[in-house]
């Protein structure tokens, strides 16, 4: 069973209600097991025009599912509530997205998959989160723990939502 961490975001609708079915679904598939979530975040959008704040969380989960199977159920999952995605693959509001963060400790550049995520270390919305439930998860790019990614964040304000776990 592969150690994996998913990002998940929305900014539309009912952005806490879409975390909580993401983790139900997921959570609700034979070859997943959810591990550890952490708390709920509000996040400025990130290098998109949109005045619709994200709400984010990180999820540990294991699974034998492969990276490229791994994806594909996270993209059914995306469009089972509702995700619409251009074709220009540019950032727009969304009601879910699910990002595939870390693998194992794998280093993975397809066309379609890349992981370890390549904004992670940019992305005080993944970091924050993450610090809560694998601090000392080695990113395996970069030979960085969680905490020394944080310390290098040139912006790491974040607002709590509400503290609760997906």
């Amino acid at each position: 069973m592969a150690i994996v961490y998913l990002s998940l975001g929305s900014n539309l609708g009912d952005r806490l209600g879409y975390l909580q079915q993401v983790a139900s679904l997921l959570g609700a598939h034979p070859e997943i097991s959810i591990v550890a979530t952490s708390s709920f975040y509000e996040t400025e959008p990130w290098q998109m025009d949109s005045e619709n704040w994200f709400v984010n969380a990180i999820v540990q989960i294991l699974t034998s599912l492969s990276p490229e199977n791994l994806l594909a159920e996270c993209q059914r999952v995306e469009s089972q509530l509702g995700r619409k995605r251009n074709a220009e693959n540019a950032y727009t509001d969304r009601t879910i997205d699910i990002d595939i963060l870390f693998y194992d400790n794998q280093i993975l550049n397809t066309p379609t998959l890349t992981i370890p995520h390549p904004y992670f270390y940019k992305r005080a919305f993944l970091i924050v989160p993450m610090l809560e439930i694998a601090q000392d998860f080695i990113h395996p790019a970069l030979n960085k723990t969680v905490s020394e990614i944080y310390d290098e964040l040139e912006n790491p304000e974040m607002v709590v939502l509400y503290g609760t776990r997906v």
